[in-house]
């Protein structure tokens, strides 16, 4: 399978993007994985410029969705709408049909809506009145919160964060990045001009090339040890799941493929750990006193576990 197509997207993103290759990787990882991402990071830094941008990149359909408490399920999945005309209703889509949704600060909406919008997560697919229709391909959640007012929130679920594929921040530009960002979007918007470098349906043929990316025995067992050791960890009152296990292997499988080869390394397993599981792990009650994250218990368990070198055949 010829994963440099990877490559040109990410090559169109950097025509606007500037900086973030980190983050775009493992928003690729996630598109490839079949999976989602939640942002967490401060306004202005980018998070919508980098969707649309993806978007337009891979010559997809992109949608927004504002998170108030106000919004209902039906915003965001549709409705059927009565025809006088015909004496029918006909079913009036909602943004959730698009190939890359910008779900902006999720946490703002109450619970059911918060539901509605993960159902359609997990099974790629609508119901209305019994009606059930499917989404388009390849689909891709970017789901925002605002890690800085939390009032008037409704947090999510640990079960429902589970849902997603990773977490990431983008974080402040560089002062040099800063520089080039005032320079790059002085004159003109470089969005409106970027044209597309491929189309949905190839992103779905390298989405069933991944799968086929080897993963040995010992990248598997490598996968299933670092999520035992979070559910043993006494900082940690509940560890990951098996379906964080499965997401681990699936973005190391994403993340080889993106980086052009047919093979995980227990590298790929160990640069994404933080990224997937950190989010899916419920600290013990002192430990957050003591204001101890997931991600320095996952980076105390990465230093322990011995990585492991794979078999290739």
């Amino acid at each position: 399978m010829d994963f440099s197509l990877c490559h040109k997207i990410t090559e169109n993103i950097n025509k606007v993007m500037v900086g973030k290759e980190t983050a775009m990787k493992m928003i690729l990882v996630a598109l490839l994985a079949e999976g989602h991402i939640l942002l967490e990071d401060v306004p202005g830094v980018g998070k919508t410029l980098m969707t649309r941008t993806l978007a337009r990149s891979i010559g997809g359909i992109f949608k927004r969705i504002q998170f108030t408490p106000d919004l209902l399920p039906s915003d965001v999945t549709g409705f059927n709408v009565y025809d006088q005309r015909s004496g029918e209703f006909k079913f009036q889509s909602g943004p959730i049909f698009s190939n890359v949704l910008l779900a902006d600060e999720i946490n703002r909406t109450i619970p059911r809506t918060q539901s509605s919008l993960l159902e359609c997560m997990e099974e790629g697919q609508v119901t209305v009145d019994g009606a059930t229709k499917p989404l388009p391909q390849p689909f891709l959640v970017l789901a925002t919160q605002n890690p800085i007012e939390l009032e008037g929130t409704f947090p999510l679920p640990e079960a429902q964060l589970d849902r997603f594929l990773m977490r990431i921040d983008l974080g402040y530009p560089s002062r040099e990045e800063e520089l080039f960002i005032l320079e790059r979007f002085q004159k003109e918007d470089p969005l409106p001009g970027l044209e597309a470098v491929t189309e949905p349906e190839q992103i779905v043929i390298l989405q069933r090339g991944r799968r086929e990316v080897l993963v040995s025995p010992e990248v598997s067992n490598y996968i299933v040890t670092l999520t035992e050791e979070t559910r043993s960890s006494p900082q940690v009152r509940y560890g990951a799941s098996p379906r964080a296990s499965l997401h681990l292997m699936r973005a190391a499988q994403a993340l080889a493929a993106v980086e052009g080869r047919e093979y995980v390394l227990p590298d790929d397993v160990k640069s994404l750990a933080v990224s997937v599981l950190s989010h899916r792990l419920v600290m013990e009650t002192k430990e957050k006193i003591k204001g101890v994250t997931p991600a320095e218990v996952l980076e105390e368990i990465l230093d322990k576990v011995p990585v492991p070198i794979p078999t290739l055949s």
